[in-house]
């Protein structure tokens, strides 16, 4: 099922991130993983693709698994940087050929031996370039990022709006935020998008903070402004794992009954590939969402 028709639905949903091994080796840990959390009966999962494209190969695995014996809605991540046209086309088909109908279109972190070359010279420079390639080449439901604050590389949020709204214009057919820790910059990012004229459903992203040292490596990936009330939070439950773990989970689940009462209906969970995290997050919610 396309994930455009499930947005359309008048139900309130949770989904959940997932991501490969990084080596073969992890394959079987992180496949069991994946799967206890589509046991769960998400109303879809997605499948990252990996820094610069190095777990690629496991993307498709996972997602077709997921598929098949599940049942579950998957939504492949496919990144472009760096990458050429003709191997961006092989994984266009093999995703194709999986019978996966869903593809989150990103650009993708730049490689660091790739930092200082003339971009101008590669066949992607930018996620745009990517989407208008997926539209063309068959009938995928296409998704796209965006930031509820800033893209770290935007001078202005009104530049990335700007140019969100070329993504959205290429043909995304709906949008998943990256992670954020206080609802009032979703609420008022979707207030500054709607009015310049992005009307696709956006789905906002959680990421449960289980323990401190998450903390930090999640502002570094996001550049998310961490709110005092989750900052006491760590500082009073952080030197005890079970404890944090408990606390973060509450503060996801705030935050995605929040949304919920403010209108918001589908919710995307970065679940880190924990299956007990995701359990938990859904029988917080079993009433909510009819779990």
């Amino acid at each position: 099922m396309k994930i455009s028709s499930l947005l359309n639905q008048n139900t309130l949903s949770l989904s959940f991130e997932v991501f490969p091994p990084k080596t073969e080796v992890g394959f079987d840990s992180v496949k069991t993983a994946t799967e206890e959390i589509a046991a769960l009966r998400p109303a879809f999962m997605s499948v990252t693709y990996g820094a610069g494209g190095g777990t690629s190969r496991y993307t498709l695995d996972i997602a077709k698994n997921i598929k098949s014996r599940y049942g579950v809605p998957t939504l492949a991540h496919l990144t472009c940087v760096s990458s050429t046209h003709q191997t961006v086309s092989e994984k266009i088909a093999a995703i194709r050929e999986a019978g996966i109908e869903n593809v989150m279109a990103l650009r993708g972190d730049i490689p660091a031996d790739k930092q200082g070359e003339d971009r101008s010279r590669w066949d992607y420079r930018y996620a745009i370039d990517l989407i208008r390639e997926l539209k063309e080449a068959g009938d995928f439901c296409v998704g796209g990022a965006c930031y509820p604050e800033i893209h770290p590389e935007s001078e202005t949020q009104a530049d990335d709006i700007r140019y969100l709204k070329e993504k959205v214009d290429a043909g995304c057919d709906f949008l998943t935020t990256q992670m954020f820790f206080d609802n009032n910059l979703l609420y008022n990012f979707l207030y500054k998008i709607r009015e310049a004229g992005i009307t696709v459903p956006v789905i906002p992203g959680v990421m449960p903070i289980t323990n401190s040292n998450q903390v930090e490596r999640a502002i570094q990936l996001s550049g998310s402004f961490v709110p005092q009330r989750f900052k006491s939070l760590v500082d009073k439950f952080g030197h005890d794992p079970a404890a944090m773990k408990q606390a973060g989970i509450a503060y996801a689940t705030d935050q995605i009954i929040d949304l919920y009462a403010n209108g918001i209906k589908n919710v995307h969970v970065y679940s880190m590939n924990k299956p007990d995290v995701a359990q938990k997050i859904i029988e917080n919610l079993s009433d909510i969402i009819g779990k």
